[in-house]
């Protein structure tokens, strides 16, 4: 088996790309081989066929390798071996932005969901930054198929991603879901926020709401919801080929504490479904206490029934009397669990909406200000937030987003348009790619050099022609963020948090 480190030296890949596991065993075993390059690149000095086989490298836990032989018999021999390959890299395209990559194999559970023959440098594609696609892992794509299966999702229905960051999942349901629903995606680490706001920002769709809450803190939202995902943190088991980290971290004692943190999240989770709506549960290991034995469980405790869903054979998951397993012997993707729950409840209780505490309605004399930036489209309520800031909320969820706001206290509301400077609006980041932008915004449409150098936040030339003002930089049609053209110069309005920080290729 020729070596991952071996490829990535070929392919010059940079060090904080590679294992630095692989790179010491490398400088170690094979000496004069490789050396380093301006502090960033390994090379070969010379090409001679260098082969290691990764087990000699990659040392799984006693205690994990007994019990999954114990757990899945002589097929243990065979997942242990695939959990010696590369994992495999899948990306799913955002179908309201229009990136083509039909040339490349497609994942069989997700229409949009494809692999890549490699794993490329995303910082330096512009469609990544434009929310074109999400990189997401194949087998968590299956959540689609199971959403089909279990949920009407012509209708309109309340939806809570309740551990959603960084927000592969929400950027998921926001993608099947109608424009008549709203999802909730909150996430319970305050630090992992900002990853899932950058990235629902990128997908550019209005119907979603944000908050950053432990799940008991959503006990006003009793019954409330139509369909809840949870995503739950769990022992990791289903990544140790993809994230060395996951191995190290990973003890007999760890796993049973997260088998017990699910037991409190779902107990926490349960009673916001309404009477009929769908749980779905996934986690990312292979542990049984985690998957199999937790459903089971809750079964036994609570009014839920299991969704059987049809699995075409040639997929290769493995269906179990409590859910669906994927194993990477079986397909191309990591570990991963899902289960499919309904309520078997009846009865309701009726939410009533209040005023959104923290804002007031645009003032009438205003509004066209702002409406000439939004999409004819999209209908918006338009509020101020404080002095300056303004958000839009599609007028069809005004009731569910003033439900939720008012039960949460750490929470976003809205679409941030930007804010009103001298009865001016300063257009926000949000509104770059946000779906709601008019296409009659100035554009400055950007070759990959240029659009690089604008996401660095560097000088790039500027299309002859352009417009004086406020102009939205493009790249392949899809907004990257704002510039301000003025005479003299181009004032570039990227947030610094969002700029690239990597070296540039010459």
């Amino acid at each position: 088996m020729r070596s991952r480190i071996y490829d990535a030296i070929l392919k010059k890949r940079s060090v904080n790309e590679a294992d630095p596991l692989w790179l010491s065993q490398v400088q170690k075993n094979v000496p004069g081989l490789y050396s380093a390059h301006n502090g960033r690149h390994f090379h070969a000095l010379a090409i001679i066929p260098f082969f290691a086989s990764k087990s000699t490298l990659m040392e799984f836990p006693i205690s994990w390798t007994e019990r999954l032989t114990a757990q899945l018999g002589a097929e243990a021999e065979q997942l242990l071996t695939a959990m010696e390959d590369e994992a495999v890299t899948s990306v799913r395209l955002n179908p309201a932005k229009g990136a083509d990559l039909t040339f490349f194999e497609k994942v069989p559970w997700h229409p949009n969901g494809y692999y890549l023959e490699e794993r490329p440098v995303f910082t330096l594609d512009p469609m990544f930054h434009a929310g074109a696609y999400y990189v997401q892992e194949a087998s968590s794509m299956f959540l689609r198929e199971a959403l089909v299966q279990s949920a009407n999702l012509t209708a309109p229905l309340t939806v809570l991603d309740l551990c959603a960051a960084p927000g592969g999942k929400s950027t998921l349901l926001l993608s099947e879901l109608s424009a008549d629903s709203l999802l909730l995606a909150n996430e319970i680490v305050p630090a992992r926020v900002p990853a899932l706001r950058h990235n629902l920002t990128k997908w550019g769709f209005p119907n979603y709401m944000i908050s950053n809450h432990h799940p008991e803190d959503l006990s006003a939202l009793e019954v409330f919801f139509d369909v809840i995902v949870v995503d739950a943190p769990c022992s990791g088991e289903g990544l140790f080929r993809k994230d060395s980290r996951a191995i190290g971290e990973w003890s007999p004692e760890h796993a049973f504490q997260c088998a017990v943190r699910q037991q409190n999240i779902m107990e926490s989770a349960i009673p916001l479904l309404k009477p009929g709506g769908v749980l779905i549960y996934s986690t990312c290991t292979f542990n049984p206490d985690e998957n199999e034995k937790n459903v089971a469980q809750w079964l036994e405790k609570y009014p839920l029934e299991l969704i059987p869903l049809k699995v075409p054979e040639s997929w290769g998951i493995k269906s179990g009397r409590y859910g669906y397993h994927f194993y990477p012997h079986r397909l191309k993707g990591e570990g991963f669990f899902l289960a499919s729950l309904r309520n078997t409840e009846t009865g309701h209780i009726r939410h009533k909406a209040k005023q959104i505490n923290g804002l007031t309605k645009l003032n009438k004399s205003l509004v066209p200000t702002v409406q000439k930036w939004i999409s004819k489209a999209n209908d918006l309520v338009l509020f101020r937030k404080g002095n300056d800031d303004l958000v839009g909320i599609p007028e069809n969820l005004m009731e569910q987003t003033s439900i939720i706001a008012n039960a949460l206290k750490k929470r976003s509301v809205g679409i941030k348009l930007g804010a009103l400077k001298g009865g001016k609006l300063v257009p926000s980041h949000e509104l770059s790619q946000s779906l709601v932008l008019s296409d009659d915004v100035a554009k400055m449409e950007l070759p990959l050099e240029d659009a690089l150098l604008f996401l660095k936040k560097e000088e790039f030339k500027v299309p002859p022609g352009s417009s004086t003002g406020w102009n939205l930089i493009t790249y392949k049609g899809l907004g990257l963020g704002w510039v301000k053209n003025l005479q003299n110069r181009v004032n570039n309005y990227l947030p610094n948090e969002f700029r690239i920080k990597m070296d540039l290729p010459k």
